[in-house]
């Protein structure tokens, strides 16, 4: 081994001690142990800062619905296979009566949480949110609203002919809970210039989730990897979260999540691999000192994956996923139902607890005996990929 070699070693070690002892690192500490560090040494100090945070050793999942309210959409980005430009012959839109039914549906099946998300749709503006929230909270009071992202608030925003602040504070109104960290893909220019060249800039995206924090709606924070970003960009991406959150304390967690490569523009041209991203995964729980929970995505990896990231400093599977159209679309194909995704949790040496939009414990399974036997509340296939004449009538569980 070199003298290089040794110093290089040396430094890792205490960069990898310093985070697992709760110590704050820099971007460029974070980029050496992204690409440098020994995985296991990397997942050892990730998990040792998820068991400082949770020494009751329980890892967390939501029952929840993504319903997405039209497909129409302005913005084109050319990693998305579900959005269809306006007048399209296969772009969509659904009722106030379509979307609480597929709420009530949800409540039915144990849900706590809709995340109504849609299209840039030229027409929508702040008042069909208005109406959108408030209708789904005059039905189902019980279902946390988390929706929506920066980029949608932007645009009812440039419809509505109103600034940022004044549509947060009327949708907040209307019953908006939490916003979801959507349409962050990538932050940094390059990146996100080259796959969505007409949404909003990282910071501007960033921008809207300090105002909306300022105003007390808190969100989540989420990274698109996979489009042909590099190491730094990716680290980039993870600072510019992090320099908001310690001025607004407003993102619960950060939820990193891998490209789909089918059916959009980017055709599969660029993927990210399962080492990069159980490496960002671990690599982020270090560098967020600030960030309460860290999810991954078995949505997007598999499975497999998300349970291999509970070793990696990960304390929260996300949703079973009772419906989910968007990524889907792209070509992830991956589903699971309440059973298995509390088995993955515990067969991972954790001990699976169900959670609500802010994180608090709901049911805890501490044995198997906790366990619910309900095998109705599964994930299923996006609706919009079946011919259009059953698209309404598509059933929420498998038969």
């Amino acid at each position: 081994m070199t003298g290089d070699n040794r110093m290089g070693g040396r430094a890792i070690a205490e960069i990898l001690q310093r985070a697992a002892d709760g110590g704050r690192i820099s971007a460029d500490e974070a980029l050496l142990l992204y690409t440098d560090a020994p995985l296991h040494a990397l997942g050892e100090a990730a998990d040792a800062v998820r068991r400082r945070r949770y020494p009751d050793n329980i890892v967390t999942y939501l029952i929840d619905r993504n319903i997405n309210y039209t497909n129409i959409c302005v913005t084109a980005c050319r990693f998305c296979a579900f959005y269809r430009p306006p007048k399209h012959e296969q772009g969509w839109a659904h009722s106030m009566e379509e979307i609480l039914r597929r709420c009530g549906e949800a409540v039915e099946l144990g849900a706590t949480q809709v995340m109504l998300q849609g299209g840039h749709h030229p027409d929508y503006g702040v008042e069909y949110y208005e109406q959108l929230f408030s209708s789904v909270k005059a039905a189902y009071p019980q279902l946390a609203i988390h929706s929506i992202g920066p980029s949608e608030i932007l645009h009812m925003a440039k419809v509505s002919s109103m600034s940022i602040e004044e549509a947060i504070r009327r949708i907040k109104a209307a019953g908006l809970d939490s916003i979801a960290g959507a349409g962050a893909e990538m932050l940094p220019a390059r990146p996100r210039k080259a796959i969505a060249p007409l949404k909003e800039s990282g910071e501007r995206w960033l921008e809207v989730m300090e105002t909306a924090h300022r105003l007390g709606v808190e969100s989540t924070a989420t990274m698109m990897m996979g489009t042909g970003e590099t190491n730094a960009e990716r680290i980039e991406h993870l600072r510019m979260i992090r320099d908001v959150q310690d001025r607004t304390g407003g993102f619960r967690a950060f939820i990193p999540w891998t490209y789909q490569p089918e059916n959009n523009h980017l055709k599969g041209r660029t993927q990210c691999t399962t080492l990069e991203y159980l490496r960002l995964v671990a690599v982020a729980r270090l560098f967020f000192d600030n960030i309460a929970h860290l999810q991954s995505s078995w949505l997007t990896t598999g499975k497999d994956v998300g349970q291999l990231s509970l070793h990696m400093g990960v304390d929260d599977l996300g949703s079973i996923m009772l419906e989910e159209n968007v990524i889907s679309s792209a070509g992830a194909k991956h589903r699971s139902n309440l059973l298995e995704l509390i088995w993955l949790i515990r067969s991972a040496d954790r001990i699976p607890a169900q959670r609500d939009t802010l994180y608090r414990h709901l049911k805890v399974h501490r044995t198997p005996a906790d366990d619910p036997t309900d095998d109705r509340v599964r994930s299923h296939v996006a609706s919009n990929v079946t011919p259009p004449r059953r698209r309404r009538s598509l059933p929420v569980v498998a038969p």
